[in-house]
Formats: C-alpha cells, structure tokens, sequence
C-alpha cells in the first residue's frame, strides 16, 4: 500500500534537512556581470549566516570564481575539479551568479551531474532563458505577448544587411531596442530612436557577441514580477515592482545598480490593479512555459496612448521582456523589494529559495 506524504510532512522534512545542511554561495564568474554578482554572494552569505534563529543551514561558507576560471575558497585558490572533487555530496549550493556560464546552464549541469543540489532552475531552463531569441519564440508559443522584432545572425548581417534594415523599419515608428541575445543588466543595449540609427547599434552589439536581438520599442510602463515555486500548483507571483527611470533614460546598467538610479516602486503606483493581476498572471504563464524552476524574476512593459504628465492613458496588454533565472539579490535588486511588501525579510526570502532547491524532485 502506497503512502501519500502531506503538506506538512514535506515541509518538515525541508527543515529539517536545511538544518543539516552546508551551504555553498557561489558568485563571481567571468561575465560582464561579475560585479553584481560579487555583491549578491556577499549579501547572501551575509543573510544566511546571521544568528538570529536557528531556521538557518549548519554551515555557510563563500567561493568566487575567478576571472581566469579558478575558485577562490575559504582554504585558496583552486581548480574547480579539486573544490567539487573535495565538497560533502550532501552541499546545497546557492548560485549568485549572473550572465555566462554561470546562469545558461553550464553550471547547473555540471552540479546536476555530479549530484549536487542548487537553487534556481535547472539546466533547460537555465539555458532558454539566456538566449532572449529562444525565449521569445517559447513565450509567443505559449500565447504570450512579446514585442515585435527579430534575431539578427552576424553571418546574416555580414551577406544581407540591407534586408535585415528593411524588416527592422518595418517593426514600427516609436523606436528600437537593440540588445545581446545572450546577457543581462542591460550591459550594450541600446535604444535607438530611428532606423537609420539601429545600425550602428547593431555593429555595437554584435562585437560582444554573435546574436543581435532588435524589438520595436514598446512605449509605456516597465515592470517586473517575481515568481516563486516548483509546480505549477504551487506557484506564486509576487506583487510586481514598477520601474521609473530618469527622464530620457531606460532601465540600463546605471539605472539598476547606481543609488541615483531609477526610482522603483512595490506595488506599483501608476499601473492599474487590473494590470497589475495580468502580469502576476502572464508570470507564472512565463514561469511555466519556460520549465523554471525555485524562482525568477519576469521583466514586462505595459503599453500606453497618449501618455500624459499623470500617466493616466489607456494601458495595452503587458508585454514580456525577458526571464531572469537568477535575478540579482542585492541592496538595490527587485525580488527583495517584492519580497519585502509580501511580509518576507532578506534573509526569509534566501530561505526559502533554499527549501525550495531541498523540495525539488530529483531527476
């Protein structure tokens, strides 16, 4: 006879083994988002180890990868085959990493196999999510709504560049987003008011990689939603954060990370509540059909006419950007922030992204 296991039981078993276990909060990496992640890892670490209750794991200890690929570790600098060789099995390994091989999969298959388990989604996920061009064609799949544009190839660019330059001025008149297919932080993304200008942009963008993504520029409101979960029944949005860059600016590296940045607001304070319900639901919708896993953070614009000083125009359906699969967790991040006004401290929400990557099914 086959025995169910409840609610309750699973969650107490969750406990019980994060009290057991030794943490790993690994940041760094070699991306062009190192230093965010450093800054995530050290808040992190900092949340984890704090003595306030006994709901914490036993041990939490840091490694940074380095820019040459080696891993720094409380005992030196190592190769990354001597640190895995050499940590407990039983490990939970808490990724802070952003960009590159640390958030397209190249590290959770490589803790996947040797049988570690870690936060955040797995190795499909993981992968997805970092090509924005595969994204958009999964999300538009699942009958979501993404901002008209299209993947420029740089062989593609190289044989046919006036061909490409005339589907881009056919994508619309209020602009152009020109950005990596690969990255994030808005690290060489450009907004672009003209046709005439999105080839410069593009030259730009492919010197840092080989896929070019251009969308027409949805004008309106930015917002973001976390999403918190393993199956879908399980799933929470959380209320999404609105974003209010500068005048004249976009939601770009300075805008995220500096203290005179954009002013950022949880909940938002010009986006209906009827919108609001929307994108918690096209999240989760995103969530899904992207296979995440634990958490992430869906970034949307929300379309408006004739938008007026008081930002009371009519609102378009929200339009999804991208899903970050490890978004930041720093003193300027959005989740905490969404976090916050659901009730849940810095240091509750790395709990429970925690128990989550403990609950997650194996495979």
């Amino acid at each position: 006879m086959s025995t169910t296991r409840t609610h309750d039981d699973s969650t107490t078993d969750v406990d019980a083994r994060l009290a057991s276990s030794s943490v790993v909060v690994l940041s760094g990496g070699r991306s062009s988002e190192r230093e965010v992640s450093l800054k995530t890892g050290a808040a992190v670490a900092r949340a984890l180890s704090a003595s306030a209750d006994r709901r914490g794991p036993a041990r939490v200890s840091e490694i940074e990868i380095l820019a040459d690929g080696r891993w720094r570790t409380p005992t030196g600098v190592r190769a990354p085959a001597d640190v895995l060789s050499s940590t407990d099995p039983t490990t939970v390994w808490f990724l802070c990493l952003h960009g590159g091989e640390g958030e397209d999969g190249t590290i959770q298959g490589l803790l996947t196999a040797l049988g570690f388990v870690h936060t955040g989604s797995g190795v499909g996920a993981s992968a997805l999510c970092m090509s924005k061009s595969w994204t958009r064609d999964v999300l538009r799949a699942a009958g979501l709504t993404v901002a008209p544009g299209l993947c420029v190839r740089a062989h593609d660019w190289r044989e046919r560049r006036g061909a490409i330059l005339a589907e881009v001025a056919a994508l619309g008149t209020s602009g152009f987003a020109v950005k990596p297919d690969r990255g994030g932080s808005s690290v060489a993304t450009f907004l672009v008011a003209t046709a005439a200008e999105v080839e410069g942009a593009i030259e730009r963008v492919l010197a840092t990689g080989d896929r070019a993504i251009v969308e027409a520029r949805i004008v309106g409101a930015e917002t973001t939603c976390g999403v918190m979960g393993n199956e879908l029944d399980a799933l929470r949005a959380l209320t999404p954060v609105e974003i209010v860059p500068k005048d004249g600016r976009f939601f770009d590296y300075e805008e995220k990370y500096s203290a005179s940045g954009a002013a950022e607001h949880c909940p938002p304070i010009t986006i209906s509540r009827e919108t609001c319900e929307l994108v918690r639901a096209d999240a989760v919708r995103a969530f899904t059909a992207a296979g995440c896993r634990g958490y992430a953070r869906i970034d949307f614009m929300i379309p408006r006419t004739n938008t007026g000083p008081n930002r009371t125009s009519a609102e378009g359906h929200p339009v999804v950007l991208e899903i970050n699969t490890l978004p930041g967790m720093t003193d300027r991040s959005l989740l905490p922030q969404a976090a916050a006004e659901a009730g849940m401290s810095f240091r509750d929400l790395c709990l429970e992204i925690l128990r989550l990557a403990l609950d997650r099914p194996r495979s």
